[in-house]
C-alpha cells in the first residue's frame, strides 16, 4: 500500500472527509464482523502482522467479502484510530445513505443529540426492543464516528438510520400518515399510564436543553418518567430505554 493511500485513508479520520467521501472506518474484528454481516460493502481491511499470525480465521472468513486485505505498520494504523491502544485492525466502509427508508411502526427520532455516547447508547436501546428506523436531526452526532460506533456495540449496522435534512417535514409528513409524534419532556404524560396508538414516533431531545419550541409544536403528546426521587433529571440514553420498554410492551389502541 502506497504512502499516498495510507493519507488518504487516515483523512478518513476526519468527520468532514468522511462526509464527503460516503466512508467510514470501524476498529475491531467484533465491529467489523458486525458491519459485514449487515451488508455494509468494505472496500478495505487495513491490519498489522499480529492479525495475520494471530488471527488467519478470520483474515481467511472475510476475503470474499473484501475488495482489498493490506498487512500495513504498526504507526500506520495507529494513525486510523482514536483509542489508545489499536486493536491492530481497521476497515474502510461506504455509507450507503441512498438506499434507506421508513420501516417500522414504531421509529425513534433524536433532535440535536450531540453526544457521541448518548447517541451510540440510543441506538443500541433502539436496536434491543426492535426498532428498524431511526431519523436524526441535523444537529445530532455524527452516526459512523468512532465514538458512535463503539457506544452502540454494532447495533449502528443493524438499524435503518436516516440523517435527515429536513427534521420538521419529515416529522409532519409521519403525522399525515397517521403516525402519532411522543416528544419525551419531564413536563408530559406519565408514560406507565398513558394510551400508545399502533402507528408511533417517540421524539428525544437535546441532553441540556430539551425538546425545541417547533418539536412541540408537532408533537401530539409529551411524555416523561415520572421522578421518584430528587434527581434533576434522566440520562437521555438512560431515559430512552425506558421509555421504549413501556412502549413495546403496550398494547396499542387500534
Amino acid at each position: 500500500m502506497t504512502r499516498a493511500e495510507i493519507k488518504y485513508y487516515v483523512s478518513l479520520t476526519s468527520k468532514k472527509n468522511r462526509i464527503e467521501e460516503s466512508k467510514f472506518l470501524v476498529e475491531g474484528i467484533k465491529l467489523i464482523e458486525e458491519a459485514l454481516s449487515s451488508g455494509f460493502y468494505c472496500e478495505a481491511l487495513l491490519h498489522t502482522n499480529e492479525v495475520n499470525l494471530n488471527e488467519e480465521d478470520f483474515i481467511d472468513s472475510i476475503r470474499k467479502k473484501v475488495l482489498r486485505i493490506e498487512e500495513i505498520r504498526h504507526d500506520d494504523l495507529g494513525r486510523l484510530t482514536d483509542t489508545k491502544t489499536p486493536q491492530q485492525v481497521v476497515a474502510v466502509f461506504y455509507d450507503d445513505e441512498n438506499n434507506k427508508e421508513l420501516r417500522g411502526d414504531l421509529i425513534v427520532a433524536l433532535e440535536n443529540i450531540n453526544d457521541p455516547g448518548n447517541l451510540g447508547t440510543i441506538i443500541r436501546n433502539s436496536d434491543w426492543f426492535g426498532v428498524e428506523t431511526i431519523i436524526l436531526s441535523d444537529n445530532c452526532a455524527e452516526v459512523f464516528s468512532p465514538k458512535v460506533i463503539r457506544a452502540s456495540a454494532g447495533s449502528v449496522f443493524h438499524v435503518n438510520i436516516i440523517e435527515s435534512k429536513n427534521f420538521y417535514d419529515e416529522l409532519n409528513e409521519l403525522k399525515e400518515k397517521n403516525f402519532q409524534i411522543y416528544c419525551a419532556d419531564l413536563s408530559g404524560e406519565d408514560i406507565y399510564s398513558f394510551e400508545k396508538e399502533i402507528k408511533s414516533v417517540l421524539v428525544m431531545a437535546n441532553e441540556s436543553h430539551g425538546p425545541t419550541e417547533e418539536l412541540i409544536r408537532i408533537c401530539n403528546t409529551k411524555i416523561t418518567i415520572p421522578r421518584k426521587g430528587k434527581a434533576e433529571s434522566l440520562n437521555v440514553a438512560n431515559a430512552s430505554a425506558v421509555i421504549l420498554s413501556e412502549l413495546t410492551k403496550k398494547k396499542p389502541l387500534s
